[in-house]
């Protein structure tokens, strides 16, 4: 039995809230009152409410009396934040936060992002959405469970806000470093909006979660008493694809103009949905098209210092899934355009996944790994048994200048491995980016220490620049909030149609050329505390493509700057007034 749907919305009361600037002054209008206004945490100011505000809103009373600034709000949040026992804590109480004032949680995390930008996003939003059941407290975004697969039009049409910029969807069945984490993994598309906010200003009200609960494989959350979502193993595939073409003929009729990001599916349904659905709508994977656009931007900076062509390298990557064959894919890409036909930049790569050396001798291989297989037999002399699982025999065979890591295997990277590759190429290019820090193939300081000082990192993880040798050696991050969200800037400030190659290309390059390069700091990626201006600039690079790709709305005074600056939410208090006769 199915439980009936309201057709013409299901909220205990709708808010209307609406922005009005006249003669420069801004201020809201909500018909929203008393208690409930306390808990709309899009409006709720908590003891910022002015004297008059209290009174026209029904609040004197509901509130101390004392009436404090945002700043001074901010001193007590941040206080507040320091004293919680470790990063589960304080990323619990920060979605506290978030649930109750917005206004004040994004403030508090964008004037502290280098310290808390790790507690919110990765890596320790791992570990909460592990904790997710056990510790919930408030329901955010759209729960599309399969046993209302004949309901989900009317679930949609439950949202209160119809203006909806952008989606990020998940089924959570494989979160970087954790796996399938069921109804859990709500929490990967919660984290991702935020830093769409965090890092582009993306107005919060405007943005949706979406988990598309088909059941879960983990039996520890079938096990688990306190799970909240559907409990059951994963429904097939044919069942699947209908289900997800549902809820995407859903999201189109109900928000024609999304920018809907796919997040942190399985390695064969992440592609296929990519491949299936990129030319019907504006969509974009972060696992695959951003993991693939930040490792770039990374290595193209590499290349600066190396002075060697990307054509001349040759690539391993160590965990050919969704991210490495996304990031393998950038590279090819680009090799191709260095003027490589197709073949020969497929022969500079090597690709290794769970089973070993992709190669041509399997009889089932996935179509999106299929062009990197190299012969099993050759002038390399393999031995099948013995060379194609083991890393170090592989190094030794095709001898990478380039390594890149993607397989969750902590200290796969071990110091043979390093050391061997640093006798051949003078600066060998390593980044082990598996995240969390836990499962890194390998730390910074012993790739510097190994190589001399001579290897050029990049990691998944945050950490700290290493000292060696009286000199220091800054490590860049190859953080997915650097590029996705100034890429979400650009298309909604533009109402993009599509995401296109040359807009993933033009905010590749334009986080490049963001970071500081020199020799004597070779840091490859600018750091989160520039998230800001990058987004900015990345937005700008990506407008500009996609108006000249004809997949944006031309801008009437070709002021491309000043209409991603008007796209701009910022966290700040502003007015309110009652909104009379809604």
């Amino acid at each position: 039995m199915f439980q009936e749907f309201p057709k013409n919305g299901g909220s205990q009361f709708k808010s209307i809230a609406i922005t009005v600037e006249k003669e420069g002054n801004k201020y809201i209008q909500t018909d929203l009152k008393g208690p409930q206004l306390l808990q709309s945490s899009h409006l709720n100011k908590g003891t910022a409410f002015s004297t008059k505000e209290r009174i026209e809103f029904g609040l004197t009373g509901f509130l101390p009396h004392a009436v404090e600034t945002l700043d001074d709000q901010l001193q007590r949040t941040y206080q507040q934040f320091k004293e919680q026992p470790d990063n589960l804590q304080r990323n619990i109480f920060l979605n506290n936060l978030y649930n109750t004032n917005e206004t004040l949680f994004f403030r508090l995390i964008r004037d502290h992002i280098q310290e808390m930008m790790p507690i919110i996003y990765t890596p320790t939003a791992g570990l909460a959405i592990q904790q997710y059941s056990n510790e919930f407290r408030k329901p955010r975004g759209i729960y599309l469970s399969y046993p209302y697969q004949d309901h989900v039009d009317e679930i949609l049409d439950n949202w209160d806000e119809k203006d909806i910029d952008l989606i990020v969807l998940t089924d959570s069945e494989q979160i970087l470093g954790i796996g399938d984490q069921g109804a859990n993994g709500i929490g990967i598309s919660v984290a991702k909006l935020v830093v769409y906010t965090l890092g582009a200003g993306i107005d919060p009200r405007r943005m949706l979660p979406v988990m598309i609960d088909v059941g879960t494989n983990n039996q520890s959350l079938l096990d688990d008493p306190f799970y909240l979502g559907w409990r059951h193993r994963r429904i097939g595939r044919e069942d699947y694809q209908k289900f997800v073409e549902t809820v995407i003929n859903a999201i189109n009729r109900k928000f024609p103009h999304v920018f809907l990001q796919w997040e942190d599916f399985g390695k064969k349904n992440a592609r296929y949905h990519l491949d299936k659905y990129q030319d019907r709508m504006c969509t974009f994977n972060d696992d695959i098209q951003g993991t693939g656009a930040v490792a770039m931007a990374a290595l193209l900076n590499a290349l600066k210092l190396t002075g060697t062509p990307l054509s001349n390298h040759h690539v391993l990557i160590y965990g050919a899934g969704t991210a490495g064959c996304g990031i393998a894919d950038h590279i090819w890409e680009w090799m191709v355009k260095e003027g490589l036909n197709h073949q020969e930049a497929y022969r500079r790569f090597w690709l290794m996944d769970s089973q070993g050396l992709i190669t041509d001798h399997r009889e089932f291989l996935d179509y999106f790994k299929a062009p990197y297989s190299r012969p099993a037999t050759g002038n390399l002399d393999w031995n099948p048994d013995e060379d194609f699982k083991n890393l170090l025999h592989v190094v030794r065979k095709v001898k990478p200048t380039i390594l890149i890591g993607t397989s969750t295997r902590h200290g796969a990277f071990t110091q043979q491995i390093i050391t061997e590759m640093a006798s051949y190429v003078d600066r060998p290019i390593i980044f082990p980016l598996s995240n969390p820090l836990t499962l890194a193939e390998a730390i910074p300081e012993d790739i510097i220490k190994w190589t001399g000082g001579k290897a050029l990192v990049a990691t998944g993880s945050p950490f700290d620049d290493v000292l060696f040798d009286r000199k220091r050696f800054p490590v860049a991050q190859c953080n997915n909030a650097l590029i996705f969200p100034g890429l979400g800037l650009g298309i909604i400030s533009c109402q993009a149609k599509r995401v296109t190659a040359g807009m993933m290309e033009a905010a590749t390059i334009e986080l490049a050329n963001s970071a500081k390069l020199n020799e004597d700091s070779p840091k490859l990626l600018p750091d989160v505390s520039k998230l800001q201006e990058v987004s900015k600039k990345i937005g700008v690079a990506v407008v500009k493509q996609a108006i000249l790709e004809g997949v944006g709305r031309k801008i009437d005074n070709g002021d491309i700057e000043q209409l991603v600056e008007s796209n701009i939410w910022e966290p700040t208090y502003v007015p309110y007034k009652p909104l009379k006769n809604a």
